[in-house]
C-alpha cells in the first residue's frame, strides 16, 4: 500500500532569507512599472493568494494569472544564486528526506504555495529536489486556498502510482496554522512543524495533533510521520 507524504517549503524544508518577498515585489514591478509601496503578506498564502493581496493594497487590479505566473517565475529563477548565499536548507531536512524516502510504500512531495517553477528553484538550490517527486506535486497556481491543493496532490498521485487512491493515507507537513486548516479541511493529516514564525503553542492551538520543534531529530519525525499515517 501506498502512502503519501507532502512537504511545505519555505520555513519547513529551507529558509529563504527574504528571497520569496522580494520575488513577489519584482514581480510586481515588472507588472505594473512600479516599486511596490507594502511587502506581499505571505505567511502560507498560495501566490495567487498572495499576488492577489498585493495588488489589492496598492489599489490596482491583478493582471491575468498566466502574466503573473509569468513574471514569478521569471523573478525566482533570476534570485537563485541569491538564495543559495542567502538561504538554507534547515537543520535535519536532507536526512529526513533520504529516511523517509526510505519508509515503505511512502511516495513523498511537495505540497506548497509556490508556484512550481519558483519552487524547484528553492529545491533545487540546495539540492533536495532529488529527494521528491515533484510530478505529483500541488503548487501556487493550482488553487487561491492551501486545501485546494490537496485533492489536486492526491489526484496527481494517483494518476502516477496504481496504488493510490482516495483512501490512501495522507500526511501534510507544515510550519503555519494554514497547513494545519488544509489538512483538516480535506481530512488528511498534519505534522506540524515550529521552524517558522509560529510556535509549538500557537501550532497546538490550530489542532496540531502532532508538533515538532524542528526537523533535527530524524527518529522523532518518522516517529510522528508514522503515527500520522496510520
Amino acid at each position: 500500500m501506498r502512502r503519501l507524504v507532502y512537504w511545505d517549503i519555505d520555513h519547513t524544508l529551507i529558509e529563504n532569507s527574504g528571497i520569496s518577498k522580494e520575488t513577489y515585489a519584482a514581480a510586481y514591478e515588472a507588472l505594473t512599472g512600479e516599486v511596490p509601496r507594502a511587502a506581499a503578506v505571505t505567511e502560507g498564502r498560495t501566490d495567487r493568494s498572495i499576488m492577489r493581496g498585493l495588488f489589492d493594497a496598492h489599489g490596482r487590479r491583478m493582471p491575468s494569472w498566466s502574466e503573473v505566473e509569468v513574471a514569478l517565475a521569471r523573478a525566482g529563477s533570476a534570485r537563485f544564486e541569491a538564495l543559495q548565499k542567502r538561504g538554507t536548507a534547515l537543520p535535519g531536512v536532507r536526512e529526513v528526506l533520504k529516511a523517509v524516502g526510505r519508509m515503505d510504500g511512502v511516495v513523498q512531495s511537495v505540497l506548497t504555495g509556490n508556484i512550481r517553477e519558483n519552487a524547484l528553484v528553492k529545491l533545487a538550490a540546495f539540492g533536495l529536489d532529488g529527494f521528491l517527486d515533484l510530478e505529483v506535486g500541488a503548487y501556487g497556481a493550482d488553487g487561491d486556498d492551501r486545501a485546494e491543493l490537496v485533492p489536486v496532490a492526491r489526484a496527481r498521485a494517483a494518476h502516477a502510482y496504481a496504488e493510490v487512491d482516495e483512501r490512501t493515507p495522507m500526511v501534510l507537513v507544515g510550519d503555519t496554522p494554514r497547513d494545519v486548516a488544509a489538512a483538516f479541511d480535506s481530512g488528511v493529516n498534519i505534522v506540524a512543524v515550529a521552524s517558522g514564525v509560529h510556535d509549538d503553542a500557537a501550532l497546538s492551538a490550530a489542532g496540531a495533533p502532532f508538533v515538532l520543534a524542528d526537523l533535527q531529530e530524524t527518529d522523532a519525525v518518522l516517529e510522528a510521520i508514522e503515527q500520522a499515517l496510520a
